[in-house]
C-alpha cells in the first residue's frame, strides 16, 4: 500500500495550490480526482471560462452605450467566443496533471472515500496518509421544482453552441446575473430574459440599495427581475417550456437555466465515517481549515466559508502551512475574511469589500457615508455610462469599513479599497494618496469619492 505525508482531494485550484506548496517543501504528496476532466470548476467552467464571454459582453455593451457618440453599436457572435473558450479550457485538464507529475505529485485517478477517521481509498484501493485536504468543490443545489430535470447548469450554458432568444435563469445570485448579462449582449432577445427569486430580493450577500441599481441598469440591457416569486413547476411544451410561478406568472422559456446557488460536493466521500462535520453551508472548518477531525482540512468551495477561486487559493495555502507546522517545518497560519472582495462580472460590474449598510445598521455601528449614484463625470460620460454608482463606509474615526461601487472598472476600484483596508489607512490617508494617483481614471474618481468622509 502506498504511503503519504498529504492526500489532497480535488484537483481545483484550491486543491492545487496545498499540493504545490506542500511539495515545495518536500513532503510526499499525492492527489486524487474523481473527474475525468481534472482542472476544477474556475478554470473549466467557473471564473476563467466565463471570462471569454464576459470580454465580449463589454465589448458589446460599450459600443451600444456609444452609439450616435462616436461608435457603431458591435454584434457579438456567442458561437465564436464560445470557440475561443474552448481552445483555453480544452488544454486545462492534461496541463493539470502535467504539473501534478512534474512538480513530483503522484495523480490518483479514482473517487476518494473515507472508511474510518484514518483510512482513506481512492478508487477502492486503501492510502496510507498522515493529513488530508479535502478540496473537492462544490455542485449546483438540489431545487425541489416539479420538472428542474429540464434545467440547464452552468457548464452546460457556456458550452451552448448558439443562443437561444428566451432565457428564464432560476435563483437571483451570481450565476444569473452574469449570465443574463452575456445573453443580453450576445444574442438573446431584448426583454426575453428573465430571473426569478423566491426571496423579497437578490444578491442577498450584497447592498441592498446598490443591489437596486443594479436591477434597473440590468432593466436598461431588457433583463426583467423578478423577486418574491419562485418557481413551482417547469414544463416542456411544443415551443420550449412554461415556467410556472408561485404567483402564477407564467414565462415562456427556450432555455431554463440553474442560478440557484452551489453546495458542497461531498458526494461519495463518507465524511461522517471519519467523523468529519458538515453544516448546511459545507464541511465545517475552523480558521486554520482544520475539520473536526484535526488530521483533515478542508479548503475551497466544500469548505463552509467564501465561495470564491481566491479565497480557495488562500485558505489552501493556510491549510499547507498548518500541516507544516505539525511537521516541525514552519509557521503556522489563520484565515481572515474580513477584507476578502466580491465581484459580478455583468456590465457594469459591481463590486464590494467590508461591511454592507444594513449590516452596519444591524449591529448598531456609527458610520459615515459617502454616496453617488447615475453619475455624470468626465469618467463615465465618455464611454456612455449612465448607471455608475458608489457607496463608501467609515466609522467617525475614518476606519473603512466597506466599499461598493457599480462601474465599468469596478475590480480596480474595489481592490484600492481592499489593499487600505488591509493596511490599516483611513479614509484621510486615502484620499490624500490618491491625489496623485494615475489621472484620469476610474481610480482617480476615488478623490471625489472620499471626500464627504474627510473631517
Amino acid at each position: 500500500m502506498e504511503s503519504y505525508d498529504v492526500v489532497v482531494v480535488g484537483a481545483g485550484t484550491g486543491g492545487q495550490t496545498a499540493a504545490h506548496h506542500l511539495r515545495q517543501a518536500g513532503l510526499k504528496v499525492a492527489l486524487a480526482e474523481k473527474s475525468d476532466l481534472p482542472g476544477g470548476v474556475c478554470a473549466l467552467a467557473g471564473c476563467q471560462a466565463k471570462k471569454w464571454f464576459y470580454e465580449a459582453a463589454e465589448i458589446v455593451a460599450r459600443s451600444r452605450h456609444l452609439e450616435g457618440k462616436g461608435m457603431t453599436a458591435a454584434a457579438g457572435d456567442w458561437g465564436a467566443v464560445r470557440a475561443e473558450k474552448n481552445r483555453f479550457t480544452e488544454a486545462v485538464p492534461d496541463s493539470t496533471v502535467e504539473g501534478l507529475y512534474g512538480a513530483g505529485i503522484d495523480y490518483l485517478e479514482g473517487a476518494a472515500r473515507f472508511t474510518d477517521p484514518h483510512t482513506l481509498t481512492v478508487d477502492g484501493a486503501p492510502v496510507q496518509t498522515r493529513f488530508v485536504v479535502l478540496a473537492t468543490g462544490a455542485c449546483p443545489m438540489p431545487l425541489p421544482i416539479p420538472g428542474a430535470s429540464h434545467l440547464v447548469l452552468s457548464d452546460a450554458f457556456l458550452q451552448l453552441p448558439a443562443l437561444p432568444r428566451r432565457i428564464v435563469f432560476v435563483g437571483g445570485g451570481f450565476i444569473s446575473f452574469e449570465f443574463a448579462h452575456f445573453a443580453a449582449r450576445l444574442g438573446a432577445e431584448k426583454g426575453a430574459i428573465h430571473i426569478l427569486e423566491a426571496a423579497d430580493r437578490t444578491l442577498g450577500p450584497f447592498d441592498a440599495e446598490m443591489v437596486d441599481l443594479l436591477v434597473d441598469a440590468s432593466a436598461r440591457e431588457g433583463i426583467a427581475v423578478h423577486t418574491g416569486d419562485g418557481v413551482v413547476d417547469i414544463r416542456p411544451d411544443r415551443e420550449g417550456f412554461i415556467v410556472t410561478t408561485a404567483s402564477g406568472r407564467r414565462l415562456e422559456a427556450d432555455l431554463v437555466v440553474h442560478g440557484a446557488g452551489r453546495v458542497a460536493d461531498v458526494e461519495g466521500l463518507d465524511p461522517a465515517a471519519a467523523g468529519i462535520a458538515i453544516s448546511n453551508r459545507g464541511i465545517v472548518v475552523d480558521e486554520q481549515m482544520r475539520t473536526s477531525n484535526p488530521n483533515v482540512f478542508a479548503v475551497g468551495d466544500c469548505a463552509a466559508t467564501v465561495q470564491l477561486a481566491r479565497v480557495a487559493d488562500f485558505e489552501a495555502a493556510v491549510a499547507a502551512r498548518c500541516i507544516l507546522a505539525e511537521m516541525d517545518r514552519g509557521d503556522e497560519d489563520r484565515m481572515d475574511y474580513r477584507f476578502v472582495p466580491s465581484l459580478l462580472f455583468t456590465y457594469p460590474q459591481y463590486a464590494m469589500v467590508g461591511a454592507t449598510e444594513e449590516a452596519l445598521k444591524h449591529s448598531g455601528t456609527d458610520y459615515l457615508k459617502s454616496f453617488g449614484k447615475n453619475l455624470r463625470w468626465p469618467t463615465y460620460r465618455r464611454v456612455g455610462l449612465e448607471t455608475a454608482a458608489y457607496k463608501i463606509l467609515a466609522d467617525p474615526k475614518g476606519t473603512l469599513l466597506g466599499a461598493h461601487f457599480i462601474s465599468d472598472n469596478a475590480s480596480g476600484l474595489v481592490n484600492a479599497i481592499r489593499l487600505a483596508m488591509v493596511a490599516g489607512l483611513t479614509a484621510e490617508d486615502l484620499h490624500r494618496h490618491s491625489i496623485m494617483g494615475p489621472y484620469p481614471s476610474r481610480e482617480s474618481d476615488l478623490l471625489y469619492m472620499l471626500a464627504p468622509l474627510v473631517r
